[in-house]
């Protein structure tokens, strides 16, 4: 991952926690990572803890974002090679689906030419409904990389299938999708 310019983008969901792990292995194996957050992601996970772990400043708006003159979905659609999305929570996901850009993520999906990766997690009756798979079915063939979900014990005391996978495998499918090896140097425990 050595020199590998990254996009992580957190939306509003308790598996944020997780993508703080996945920040730090990718800053670890080499690459140069920037944050991009949601509103209703800095509810769950602080911008701090990402500016620690990635070392660059989180990006959560569309304007005035320092160092971006061009606007920051401009220079970083342009800077990185690759955007992930984890967690991916369902309104993200119809959002991304339908085109909609209404904060700095969703302008970044539709300014970003790389690729793209989402990681959903969310509740396990939502990940079933129907109009959250045909989102998904899109994403899909728009050309995005979708990492399933896990099925596990979930934050809403239910089990099944809408755990965001493990920041190990999503870490994998992006050196994959780089044509990088798996572990990157790292150990996957």
């Amino acid at each position: 991952m050595k020199g590998r310019e990254l996009v992580i983008g957190v939306t509003g969901g308790i598996a944020a926690y997780k993508t703080a792990a996945l920040v730090s292995q990718l800053v670890q194996a080499g690459a140069g990572v920037s944050v991009v957050m949601t509103a209703s992601a800095l509810e769950f996970v602080g911008a701090a803890t990402f500016e620690a772990l990635s070392g660059r400043p989180v990006l959560t708006g569309v304007f005035r974002e320092t160092g971006h003159p061009l606007g920051a979905h401009i220079n970083l659609a342009e800077q990185a090679e690759l955007l992930c999305v984890a967690p991916a929570t369902a309104n993200f996901l119809a959002k991304a689906a339908g085109g909609l850009a209404d904060d700095l993520l969703t302008t970044l999906v539709l300014s970003f030419s790389g690729k793209l990766l989402v990681a959903p997690a969310m509740n396990c009756q939502m990940w079933a409904k129907r109009a959250v798979q045909r989102n998904v079915e899109q994403l899909r063939a728009d050309g995005a990389i979708v990492i399933d979900p896990e099925e596990g014990w979930l934050s809403c005391r239910q089990q099944g299938a809408g755990r965001m996978a493990s920041p190990e495998r999503i870490r994998a499918v992006i050196a994959e999708a780089l044509g990088q090896p798996k572990n990157d140097g790292l150990e996957v425990s």
